[in-house]
């Protein structure tokens, strides 16, 4: 049995945070960062049947094509994205009334689609790309038991010695998309690369303001760094946290960004907004083929 401390319900039933009953939630699940691109997604809904909001977590569940899906704003970060997938999947997978595990687990597809920054100069702005893995440098996998076995270990040790990774910062890990939700996408239309999640927008991606860096040179090295033929393409705050707990959970997981802004070339779209419902437009129509 699960204490009530461990896993708390609101007086309705409902989960702590999200404030979802199981009922609320499709087997399709699109994740955002903001509220508002909740309301641009939920726009092209056919049809709605539940919408609830607590803080920055907002959930609208509607149908697409004659497919039932639920998108959710997760706000910003890793530290996030461990409450909402700890809460889906206890919403999939554990019984409310007993407070215990089902015996026959449910499992989610979990796309997030967000916007991003280049990290190489042939990858222009307005581009869409999808992570084929994501490297996590906040750290948050670490605080869960065998983590490493759904982790590309070879990988990791390539990247710290090729970047001369410092201790004293968090040590990154790598997870794989889900093959399943990767092969949809495998078209011209999107572009298949390495994401960073960082743990911070400004220091942890190398912006310089008032405060120094811990290591100055690391995007230059970042651009050049390659594993097998991949490269790293992309910056963003969530990825590594959503592929590394889906795949420990037993999700499917993808995430698949608008590059807004190159940081090789400096150049950036302010006015990305008519490009992001594109995006939104092609990934619903692609998920419910």
């Amino acid at each position: 049995m699960i204490e009530a401390s461990e896993l708390i319900l609101n007086s309705d039933g409902s989960v702590f945070h999200l404030h979802l009953k199981p009922e609320n939630l499709a087997d399709q699940v699109i994740l955002v960062g903001d509220q508002a691109r909740v309301e641009t997604i939920s726009g092209f809904f056919d049809k709605i049947d539940f919408t609830t909001q607590n803080r920055e977590f907002k959930t609208v569940t509607g149908w697409y094509n004659n497919k039932r899906m639920s998108v959710l704003s997760t706000g910003i970060g890793t530290d996030n994205i461990d409450i909402v997938l700890n809460e889906l999947d206890a919403l999939a997978n554990i019984d409310f009334e007993k407070r215990e595990i089902k015996t026959d687990k449910r499992s989610l597809n979990i796309v997030r689609i967000g916007t991003s920054g280049g990290l190489q100069s042939n990858l222009p702005v307005n581009s869409f790309v999808v992570s084929r893995k994501s490297i996590g440098f906040d750290g948050m996998l670490a605080f869960y038991a065998n983590h490493e076995s759904y982790c590309d270990g070879a990988f990791e040790k390539a990247f710290r010695q090729f970047t001369g990774w410092k201790s004293s910062l968090p040590s990154p890990y790598v997870v794989d998309a889900s093959e399943v939700l990767l092969s949809k996408f495998n078209t011209p239309d999107f572009k298949t690369g390495v994401t960073i999640s960082a743990p911070g927008f400004y220091g942890p991606q190398g912006r310089v303001l008032r405060l120094g860096l811990a290591m100055p040179e690391l995007n230059r090295i970042i651009e050049q760094f390659s594993y097998n033929n991949l490269k790293i393409t992309n910056f963003e705050m969530e990825s590594s946290a959503i592929y590394g707990l889906s795949k420990m959970l037993g999700h499917n997981a993808l995430t698949i960004c608008l590059i807004i802004a190159n940081r090789v070339t400096r150049e950036a779209n302010e006015n990305y907004r008519a490009e992001m419902k594109k995006l939104i437009k092609k990934v619903l129509d692609v998920l419910t083929k």
